[in-house]
């Protein structure tokens, strides 16, 4: 074999390895890619028309449909393990001015929309993720945005 035949193997064994443990999770909890869009559109349905979010992200996001791709394939990394996900969201979170209430109403909603679209695995599976996503979030926003002490 060649240099570059080798080199490609572990990374092709990974992908091998995600996809087996991707199909595993699609069947135990009943989360597939289709799942995922209903999620993220029924999701941010709620968002759009919720009286205290939906102002704050309705200023961040004009164009609604290439944020909900964006967010398709954030949770299909996040639950499948796609790797289709790329960016930096925390920037533009820090920038919507987000406190802890804001994350609160939002896991609210998330729970809400998990539960009706989900077996109770797979729901409880998707929100201890966004459980996780909001307490990073919020963390990154405080670091950031809280005056240093020298």
């Amino acid at each position: 074999m060649t240099e570059n035949a080798h080199s490609d193997t572990p990374h092709a064994d990974r992908r091998d390895i995600r996809a087996a443990m991707a199909e595993e999770r699609m069947a135990a909890l009943g989360i597939d890619e289709a799942s995922i869009q209903r999620l993220v559109r029924g999701f941010y349905g709620k968002i759009m028309k919720d009286e205290v979010l939906g102002p704050i992200f309705g200023r961040a996001i004009t164009d609604w449909e290439p944020h909900l791709r964006k967010m398709m394939d954030f949770w299909s990394s996040i639950a499948l393990m796609s790797q289709r996900y790329e960016g930096r969201p925390m920037p533009v979170h820090i920038a919507l001015g987000l406190e802890p209430q804001h994350f609160e109403r939002w896991l609210g909603l998330f729970r809400e929309t998990a539960a009706e679209l989900f077996p109770p695995d797979g729901a409880a599976f998707l929100v201890g993720k966004a459980e996780n996503i909001a307490r990073s979030f919020q963390m990154g926003i405080q670091f950031f945005t809280v005056p240093k002490k020298d």
